[in-house]
């Protein structure tokens, strides 16, 4: 059955735009809403058009706080919003626990008092943490080295028993992003090393280059989305936890470096043998995935995605040395924001009204 109307959150990062584009194209009839705080609203990087224009509302707020009334007809919920990687994490511990999961698990308790059908979950295959050699499935154990990580497993955990016939919860447990997006982040392996050979002509790999990582492009992200937002019980469940990507892409981090120094003529690589060890380390099974949804599969591959990334970033003069202090990071971002009073310490919008907002979540929901 296909959905009338389609809420997004978190549509405004980097996933959002390529997530917004394919849901269009694949329901083309469909009311699509986005829901997003806006913190990187101004990161374009070479966008033609503005990716929210292909919405049919986009409504700005806090995952924590929602307005009232705004899921009333949904038919799926995309559950996007989230701090989105370690390095923010680390910075804002207790804001990433409040956003990833409190604030999730309260949204899906309210989407199915609404009447959604279906709730799909961005969860992350960081949860392997330490994953040693063995490619993870879904029933591998978990060992969450992040609080990144951690908020992904809480959801996970506390979505399960919210499933049921008339509401079905998709988690899905994404390879590591890459690839280009209306919204690029160069805070991500692949991009990053991408970017430092354009912008360089070297790559500077901050460990050993041993961990291993499994990647995913962030437009078959949207493909897998695509999926799960119609998946019927049937298949997989009222409740499904699945690695999404694909064993193709299954890669140590210096394997990664090589590929871009092969593809970019004139690319070194350099080590740090003296880096402390990076824990985050797993290789990942994606067969139940490949079961699950044949025809949503992972098509692009990491020769393109390198190609892809050299060729705009280029197109759009990128030349900056010292990139990873740009506003391409997300962390330094919020950094930029907090330095000019813009935002809290618990990451809000300063001097922003929320009469039309309600707490999403309550007390009892504040302990994991």
């Amino acid at each position: 059955m296909k959905p009338a109307r389609i809420l997004i959150t978190g549509n405004m990062g980097y996933v959002g735009p390529g997530v917004v584009r394919h849901l269009r194209q694949t329901y083309p009839n469909a009311e699509l809403i986005g829901y997003d705080m806006g913190f990187f609203a101004h990161c374009l990087t070479g966008a033609t058009r503005l990716p929210e224009s292909r919405l049919d509302r986009q409504v700005f707020g806090d995952v924590r706080m929602l307005p009232s009334g705004l899921l009333a007809g949904v038919d799926a919920v995309v559950h996007l919003a989230a701090i989105s990687n370690d390095p923010m994490g680390t910075a804002y511990e207790d804001v990433t626990m409040d956003v990833n999961y409190r604030a999730g698990i309260a949204l899906a308790q309210r989407a199915k008092t609404y009447g959604v059908k279906s709730f799909v979950f961005a969860s992350s295959c960081s949860m392997y943490g330490l994953g040693g050699e063995d490619a993870k499935t879904e029933t591998s154990a978990l060992n969450p080295l992040t609080a990144y990580a951690r908020s992904k497993v809480a959801s996970e955990r506390d979505l399960a028993p919210l499933a049921d016939a008339n509401f079905r919860v998709t988690c899905l447990r994404f390879a590591t992003a890459c690839g280009w997006s209306d919204r690029l982040r160069l805070d991500l392996v692949l991009n990053d090393f991408v970017a430092g050979a354009v912008a360089t002509g070297e790559i500077s790999i901050l460990s050993d280059g041993t961990p291993w990582r499994p990647l995913i492009h962030v437009l078959d992200m949207a493909r897998a989305i695509g999926w799960a937002v119609t998946r019927e019980a049937s298949n997989g469940g009222a409740f499904v936890a699945v690695n999404a990507g694909a064993n193709t892409w299954n890669y140590r981090v210096r394997e990664l470096a090589e590929a871009v120094a092969a593809a970019i003529p004139g690319t070194t690589v350099r080590l740090n043998p003296d880096a402390a060890p990076d824990l985050r380390s797993y290789r990942v099974d994606f067969s139940l995935f490949r079961r699950l949804a044949p025809d949503h599969q992972p098509i692009h591959t990491l020769a393109d995605t390198i190609s892809e990334l050299q060729r705009k970033l280029v197109e759009m003069g990128f030349r900056d040395p010292n990139f990873r202090a740009s506003r391409l990071m997300r962390l330094r971002v919020l950094a930029a924001l907090r330095e000019q009073d813009e935002l809290t310490e618990d990451l809000t919008w300063a001097l922003c009204p929320t009469k039309a907002a309600v707490p999403l979540y309550r007390a009892e929901l504040m302990v994991v």
